[in-house]
């Protein structure tokens, strides 16, 4: 055998093991995959806006890892046909039970209401500024009312107009008759005609009373925010008495004290006093002064 033929016959050999150790690190790699179990569960076939009723269309099954499985991902799309999504869904996001309103609670907004709460939706003018048209479907708010001049019921304190935070940190159901945030993020202030809060029996029945008897305005909160904040009522005496200084105010020096040539020049005149006595004599008349003494 030639040189050259010999080293032909290495390089082959060589290649021909590499071959065969690529093909086995491949096998071991599938092999690999094989053994990933894997679950079906229910995912958004479409972006999902939120209060929207699930339906076949909506939905689908997708193989997922099982070890990655979401906590309370659903797994039969049976068991969230009819269902309202709480929250909008983006496509192909896992549908969680927490997601979900339940099984009888119906379509729209009803559906949003979860047990032992309630909806009480606020019309404006009421709600006087809706926070220039941020509030979205979703957010959360607090609730001031403001009372302007009030007669017969008239508090303790006798002051006719005070601004009180209300309620703290609630749910905003819909604003108008939209349960999802629009594209751009932001509701026109003129089209802003009423918003529905999400609220107890008890805060319902005050916000009942609050927007007979004044305006209602809603502040905007950040969703991380829940603790709640120690807030006093203002009235006009807090607006009227208190009044923050100019900066750098000149200061004003006291009047030098007058020396006591100046406080004689100062001294008053003193007056004389005349006593006024008018006379008649026949078809005369006369008037008399007398000088009186000190």
């Amino acid at each position: 055998m030639s040189g050259r033929t010999a080293l032909v016959a290495a390089l082959a050999s060589a290649f021909g093991v590499s071959a065969a150790v690529g093909v086995n690190q491949l096998r071991s790699q599938e092999q690999g995959r094989a053994k990933v179990e894997t679950v079906q569960i229910v995912v958004a076939a479409v972006d999902i806006p939120r209060g929207v009723t699930l339906t076949n269309d909506l939905v689908k099954t997708y193989s997922w890892p099982q070890g990655h499985v979401p906590p309370g991902a659903m797994t039969k799309v049976e068991d969230v046909l009819e269902r309202a999504v709480s929250s909008p869904l983006v496509k192909d996001e896992p549908v969680l039970s927490a997601k979900l309103s339940g099984k009888d609670a119906g379509r729209g907004l009803a559906a949003l209401v979860s047990p032992g709460m309630r909806a009480f939706t606020i019309h404006t003018p009421t709600v006087a500024s809706g926070v220039a048209g941020f509030i979205l479907p979703g957010n959360r708010v607090d609730v001031l009312l403001t009372v302007g001049k009030l007669l017969q019921y008239r508090d303790p304190t006798g002051l006719e107009a005070s601004t009180t935070t209300l309620l703290q940190n609630l749910e905003i159901l819909a604003v108008d008759q939209r349960l999802d945030a629009p594209s751009d993020n932001k509701v026109d202030p003129k089209d802003l005609r009423s918003v529905t809060l999400l609220v107890t029996p008890d805060q319902a029945a005050k916000l009942s009373m609050a927007q007979n008897l004044g305006t209602l305005h809603l502040t905007l909160r950040n969703p991380e925010d829940v603790v709640a904040a120690a807030t006093q009522p203002v009235t006009l005496n807090d607006l009227r008495f208190y009044q923050e200084g100019p900066q750098n105010a000149p200061e004003v020096s006291e009047p030098a004290a007058a020396s006591d040539e100046e406080a004689v020049a100062a001294a008053p005149t003193p007056v004389v006093r005349q006593l006024k006595i008018r006379t008649l004599r026949g078809r005369q008349s006369g008037l008399v002064r007398i000088q009186l003494g000190e």
